[in-house]
């Protein structure tokens, strides 16, 4: 199921007080990136993001989740995604420990 661009865009003004988030849509769905990290998938109207150490922490409880069914990767389903504060804290959280993206 693709991501409806509403909820992208509801994603987008959670997050605008952070410095650097962009996205790049594929095949339906969409990587955001924070200051040139993917940082997080939103799959489904689901936002998804890697259980870097720092995320487990601040998301004790939430699920695994994958991109597609079926999806071998394993990420961390984030369900309060209202919570402005909380978000723009788990970005800055969990940046140091994510990879820049690999050259081309």
């Amino acid at each position: 199921m693709a991501t409806n661009k509403d909820y992208l865009d509801f994603l987008l003004d959670q997050l605008s007080s952070l410095e650097g988030i962009t996205y790049r849509r594929m095949m339906g769905e969409y990587l955001l990136y924070y200051r040139g990290k993917v940082a997080a998938y939103v799959c489904g109207d689901r936002l998804l993001i890697k259980p870097v150490p720092s995320a487990v922490k601040m998301l004790p409880d939430a699920e695994y989740d994958s991109i597609s069914p079926g999806g071998r990767k394993k990420l961390l389903r984030v369900d309060n995604v209202d919570d402005r504060d909380f978000l723009t804290n788990l970005l800055d959280a969990i940046y140091e420990e994510l990879p820049f993206p690999k050259s081309k």
